[in-house]
């Protein structure tokens, strides 16, 4: 597997980019654009499974220290959460995907090059009540479009804080024949099926090509002066 020099972002901008945004503005809304690591008690298993919650620790090791907050222009405001609001489009695994992964806010690795990105949203049912616990697996392209298939570089997992929120700290993902830039992600509310899913960027000259995209899974997306910011709200049908 191809694994490029990576150059790791250090400035202060970039790191936890959203975090400063209201509490009552994630939880207004359960559209599907818009707007902590700790050991698990079970790993996931390679259907996704998880029994229990998290406990708070320190980060894991390799993981991007993070000591700064930035403050940046909010996101555009999302639609008004309704009681029967869409789940979130489930969509295909593809051939790439690795169970059991890291669990980490952040896939960054020093002297990693690419874009910096911060992906930052919540976790709700379709009742908009966030899903606390929510399990949250993200694996994606390297910048030149390369899946690291052998180890766990740019894979990763977390579980939602108590009010639904995840954040993730990563690069933006580089562009491989066929298919148009994207995220894959796995979600999961605790003791419930799994959502396998994709996101997409917004303005990308191979979105309408791509005969995988879907409008709905667009992220909402800005740029900061140090890399990007986007935002998702996953929707599930928790039963």
């Amino acid at each position: 597997m191809d694994r490029d020099e990576i150059v790791g972002p250090t400035r202060r901008q970039f790191l936890q980019v959203l975090l400063a945004t209201p509490v009552g503005f994630v939880l207004a809304a359960c559209g599907r654009l818009m707007g902590g690591d700790a050991p698990e008690a079970t790993v996931p298993t390679p259907t996704g499974a998880v029994a229990t919650q998290p406990a708070p620790t320190e980060p894991a090791s390799g993981q991007a220290a993070t000591t700064e907050v930035a403050q940046v222009e909010s996101l555009p405001p999302t639609p008004a959460c309704t009681d029967d609001d869409d789940e979130t489009p489930q969509q295909t695994e593809g051939p790439f995907y690795t169970p059991d992964t890291p669990q980490r806010t952040s896939l960054l690795e020093p002297d990693m090059v690419g874009t910096p990105l911060v992906l930052t949203g919540s976790v709700l049912g379709t009742d908009c009540r966030p899903v606390a616990g929510a399990l949250v697996d993200f694996w994606h392209a390297d910048d030149n479009g390369v899946y690291d298939n052998a180890g766990y570089r740019l894979r990763g997992h977390q579980f939602a804080d108590e009010e639904g929120r995840y954040h993730l700290e990563t690069i933006l993902p580089g562009l491989y024949p066929g298919r148009t830039r994207h995220i894959h992600v796995k979600v999961q509310a605790p003791n419930q099926p799994v959502l396998t899913t994709q996101l997409y960027f917004p303005n990308e000259p191979d979105n309408d090509r791509d005969g995988i995209f879907q409008p709905e899974l667009l992220m909402a997306v800005q740029e900061t002066g140090e890399g990007q910011a986007a935002a998702f709200n996953f929707v599930l049908n928790v039963g």
